[in-house]
């Protein structure tokens, strides 16, 4: 079973052997203990359940205290099951240099935001009259509309959301630091949460190498 959790370090570069530079990702992950195993006929689907960093027990929530971890994650099981058991741990090495990942963390939140940094707006002109509205959304419907229409495209907050990055090289797996290297960028900042899984829908033209 090719899943485990991890955090964000930090961004760097590394030269492949024909010399040619790929951004990376450090990221540290695992090890991680499998806590619970859902089945169907108790739980009503097919799970597993993963800890990840322990912490003392004064800051984790009273229902969580039994198990001693900071993050529990489950992963779905849509085929047949994996041979794994209650207790086991793994580590980077159920990942393997070459292997296609999906990446999912929560990205940076920016706060409220404008429509130009937000949507991508242009802007009113710099000329033509223009006052002190250069970065306006400018009109948002006819004389005749009296609602804004659903999916307007306005200011609001930004950031701060669940993303998966599909496609994702492993490029290098250091064992003794739990560290894995992982081609392209990986959103949030420094420290988020990551769920690192196998690819689930390889697309050749969009693997990031």
């Amino acid at each position: 079973m090719k899943f485990i959790l991890g955090t964000k370090q930090y961004m760097t570069q590394v030269f492949d052997d024909e010399g040619r530079v790929q951004p990376v990702t450090m990221v540290a992950a695992g090890p991680v203990v499998v806590t619970q195993i859902k089945t169907q006929e108790k739980d009503g689907y097919r799970a597993v359940q993963f800890g990840y960093s322990q912490r003392r027990l004064k800051n984790i929530n009273k229902p969580q205290r039994k198990l001693g971890w900071r993050y529990l994650r489950e992963e779905r099981i849509a085929g047949e099951m994996p041979k794994i058991t209650t207790g086991q741990t793994l580590d980077v090495s159920v990942f393997a240099p070459g292997d296609v990942v999906d990446v999912s963390s929560t990205s940076k939140g920016k706060g409220f935001q404008g429509v130009v940094k937000r949507h991508g707006f242009h802007g009113g002109p710099r000329t033509h009259g223009q006052k002190h509205a250069e970065r306006k959304p400018g009109s948002i419907g006819s004389g005749l509309r009296t609602r804004v229409p659903k999916g307007m495209r306005m200011a609001g907050r930004l950031g701060g959301r669940r993303v998966t990055v599909k496609n994702l090289r492993v490029l290098k797996i250091d064992k003794e630091n739990n560290q894995l290297v992982i081609a392209g960028a990986i959103p949030g900042r420094r420290g988020t949460l990551l769920e690192i899984r196998q690819a689930k829908k390889l697309k050749a033209k969009k693997l990031i190498s």
